[in-house]
């Protein structure tokens, strides 16, 4: 989602807790939930609602309740788009670090310096493919669907 769409009502921990309410998987609970926090680099804000974070910590407790099941894909639409340029950075930095361990991103952007980390780019244009090329072929058009550097 462009945004974060966390539960005001419940804490960092308990947004990225919830979805494992919803799955019959057996992944360890709250060890679980440790781990993504301690992996997006938000064990120390597990206790805060949503509105006490900054959008980047946002962000992260989203990518920690998107992965938290241990999903073969993630989708992120604009990830960094509302982001500041370190926080951005970071989250790219995230997702090659997800992608390095098994988990296929696919990354929508429109900026030209967030698809410069994809080790494949599709461009899109009024909805048809326009180009699809490896990282080499640059520069990026406007409108990119990205899969994170392997």
């Amino acid at each position: 989602f462009q945004n974060f769409n966390l539960i005001p009502r419940t804490t960092a921990r308990e947004n990225v807790e919830t979805p494992l309410l919803y799955s019959a998987r057996d992944d360890g609970g709250d060890a679980r939930v440790d781990e993504v926090l301690a992996r997006v680099g938000m064990s120390h804000r597990a206790n805060h609602f949503p509105e006490a974070l900054s959008g980047g910590e946002q962000q992260r407790v989203a990518i920690a309740r998107a992965i938290v099941n241990r999903p073969k894909l993630l989708i992120a639409d604009e990830p960094t788009g509302n982001l500041d340029q370190q926080t951005g950075a970071e989250i790219m930095r995230l997702f090659g670090e997800l992608h390095r361990d098994g988990l296929t991103v696919v990354l929508v952007t429109h900026d030209p310096q967030v698809a410069t980390a994809a080790g494949r780019v599709v461009s899109l244009v009024d909805g048809t493919i326009h180009r699809s090329a490896d990282a080499a072929a640059r520069p990026i058009s406007a409108t990119s669907v990205v899969e994170a550097p392997r």
